[in-house]
């Protein structure tokens, strides 16, 4: 079998990715998953995408909050 094969074979799902940038954005993390996800296995697709909305989810919270803080 191919390293590509296995590589597609142990790629995480959509969700999967997005669990793990969340708990990123959060700052907690089990060492094991940590370590799960530095050895790959994660879409880089489904990291920028993930990390994008996750950004714009952030942003939009903190426009919220100051909005709502000012008026």
């Amino acid at each position: 079998m191919s390293d590509k094969a296995i590589n597609k074979a142990t790629e995480r799902s959509f969700m999967a990715t997005m669990v793990a940038i969340a708990w990123s954005f959060i700052g907690l993390r089990r060492r094991k998953d940590f370590d799960e996800d530095v050895a790959g296995g994660m879409n880089p697709l489904y990291v920028v995408v993930g990390a994008l909305m996750g950004a714009a989810i952030f942003v939009a919270t903190l426009i919220f909050f100051v909005k709502l803080a000012v008026s």
